[in-house]
């Protein structure tokens, strides 16, 4: 996989290493893309809602530096923009990582469940990429990469409001591919499936082995396997794709 070249902004001056951001960094597959990243040459600067310490010190250990983002907050979102502006300048590579749940059947769910999780893993990643697509078409370069969901293809029971917004992010992030392409950005989805990741700690174990039955591979996905994907997507050898959909799902979507 190639490495990421030095910055130039407009005016040409060199400026340094790509800078990533990386929602979610603090975590599971977060934490594995913000490593890959850092470990191709990006400055990394990852977010966090909750854990200060934990992130903070992962952020440490693989060089980037953490800040706190609460994507349910517009006001969150633009003093994070205008923090890393100010202090790093553009970013080059805005991965979407971070998201919630608040699974449940439909006729038993509450509307300001929908809302929180439409705002956080939608209209977040809305907000955010329109705030830093600016500096991208600056300069000729970027990378816009959010991690959907396979419940966001092909729907998942009990994750009517999770699937929605996740099935809204590829729309918008194919969307956002049209309009920036001319500028040499790419804008891409990552559709993972069952990964081995926290978030899988609510599932009785009976019920996840009957998941893993489901999957033509036998076997969860690995958080390191993702962050591979995300990290060919941020590099210059995917400089020709862009618009899609990639599913790591261990064979799970076939259709």
């Amino acid at each position: 996989m190639s490495e990421p070249s030095e910055a130039v902004r407009a005016s040409g001056e060199t400026t340094g290493p790509r800078l990533a951001l990386v929602t979610g960094g603090n975590r599971g597959i977060g934490a594995a893309i913000a490593q890959k990243l850092s470990q191709q040459g990006f400055k990394v600067i990852l977010t966090y809602n909750r854990g200060k310490e934990a992130a903070e010190s992962h952020a440490q250990e693989i060089g980037a530096d953490a800040f706190e983002l609460r994507l349910e907050d517009g006001e969150s979102i633009q003093g994070l923009v205008r923090r890393v502006q100010d202090d790093y300048g553009d970013v080059q590579v805005l991965v979407h990582n971070a998201g919630m749940t608040r699974d449940g059947l439909l006729a038993l769910s509450k509307e300001e469940d929908w809302d929180l999780v439409q705002q956080v893993n939608l209209k977040g990643p809305f907000l955010l990429t329109r705030a830093l697509l600016k500096g991208m078409i600056r300069q000729r370069w970027g990378r816009v990469i959010s991690l959907a969901s396979a419940s966001g293809v092909i729907g998942h029971l009990g994750q009517s409001h999770y699937g929605a917004s996740k099935g809204g992010l590829i729309a918008f992030t194919k969307s956002v591919a049209l309009e920036v392409a001319r500028y040499g950005i790419t804008a891409n989805s990552v559709a993972p499936g069952f990964i081995d990741t926290d978030m899988l700690d609510q599932i009785p174990p009976a019920k996840l082995e009957a998941f893993k039955k489901t999957i033509p591979l036998r076997r969860l996905g690995r958080p390191d396997e993702v962050a591979e994907l995300v990290g060919f997507l941020a590099s210059d050898a995917a400089a020709y794709m862009t618009g899609q959909t990639l599913r790591i799902d261990g064979g799970l979507i076939t259709a």
